[in-house]
């Protein structure tokens, strides 16, 4: 099991609390160590949306023990009933992700000695608010994440391996299996890919230097993982189709394949314009060597020749023809936000 870096923020952030608390000889630093568990986030934004709900939950919790306490006493039952309550307010306010911290603070203030309550009341509830901090100024200060960079090297990396597919597959030397496999993982990647995403998107918003930069780069990622979703989208049609396309006339194969290298050379190209390894002015796309018309002439003539006996082949056919000009497509539009992006703020990963 790898160790991340969240993984390590969370035991620097209960060190940090328990410390705190021995320091100011807060009795029971324990929940402090507890409440630092809850606040930990991957992003510095999703931190600040973390402490402002645990904050309201810790608060709603103390209020509802105390009443629960100076009301009904602190029964092991009327502990369960003032969690249930808890619960149905922390819904209803939409405050789901505090349950877990408000229900400890609940327990914690309620299991608090009868005597001088409401003065261990607010200690307990306020050691609690000291974990939740400490584990906010960890995510300020500690291992400040590089979504930017992880997010192209995954965005680069799927690229890379669906193109060496869609290579083999045009080719009929993909093994089945292997490939089926394959398909499983790079769709996973590709999910992970957007949530990596979401993150930088989340720091982009908390940080709001060069906003304009940030928004039109955050476009140039979005471009790029939409066209691996496409790719991905026409390697698994190459494989279901995979002896439909195998029947097709050897000129028409040919055909397909050349456009589809300068397609999956276009798209390697794209990637290493944006890091800067190919001038900008340099024009990639040639519309005389990917002649879209004519790659749907030729298939249209296929189809209306359609000689084979499964009648759907016509359909699925048309399926093929349509990913690979989407494919084409959203390539080209990468090529446009990278271009715009270039002119008005480049730099280098």
């Amino acid at each position: 099991m790898k160790l991340g870096a969240r993984m390590l923020k969370t035991g620097i952030a209960i060190i940090l609390a328990l410390y705190v608390a021995e320091l100011l000889h807060i009795p029971s630093p324990v929940f402090a160590g507890i409440a630092a568990i809850f606040a930990i986030q991957p992003t510095i934004y999703r931190s600040y949306l973390t402490v402002l709900e645990q904050i309201q939950g810790n608060i709603i919790g103390a209020i509802l023990a105390i009443i629960f306490v100076l009301t009904f006493g602190n029964h092991f039952l009327i502990i369960g009933f003032a969690a249930i309550l808890a619960i149905i307010i922390m819904v209803k306010l939409k405050l789901e992700n505090a349950i877990r911290l408000a229900l400890v603070t609940i327990i914690a203030v309620m299991s608090a000695p009868t005597e001088d309550f409401l003065q261990f009341s607010a200690i307990r509830s306020s050691t609690i608010l000291l974990g939740i901090l400490s584990s906010f100024a960890v995510n300020l200060v500690f291992l400040p994440p590089k979504y930017e960079t992880k997010l192209f090297q995954g965005i680069s990396d799927v690229s890379e391996d669906i193109i060496k597919w869609m290579r083999l597959s045009t080719r009929f030397a993909s093994e089945d299996q292997l490939l089926k496999k394959e398909l499983g993982t790079l769709k996973e990647r590709i999910g992970g890919n957007n949530q990596l995403y979401s993150m930088y998107k989340e720091e982009r918003r908390y940080f709001k230097k060069s906003e304009y930069s940030n928004a039109r780069k955050l476009v140039v990622y979005r471009q790029m993982i939409q066209v691996n979703q496409k790719s991905f989208d026409l390697l698994k049609l190459q494989h279901r189709y995979k002896n439909i396309l195998y029947e097709l006339p050897s000129a028409l194969q040919n055909s397909t394949r050349e456009k589809l290298d300068y397609l999956l050379s276009y798209h390697e190209q794209l990637l290493q314009k944006f890091i800067g390894r190919v001038p900008q002015e340099f024009e990639l796309f040639n519309e005389n060597i990917f002649n879209r018309e004519q790659l749907m002439n030729a298939f249209l003539k296929e189809i209306k020749n359609n000689e084979v006996e499964d009648e759907f082949q016509p359909f699925h056919l048309m399926h093929i023809l349509s990913a690979i000009v989407e494919y084409e497509e959203q390539l080209e539009h990468l090529d446009r936000v990278i271009r715009i992006y270039q002119k008005k703020h480049h730099k280098k990963l």
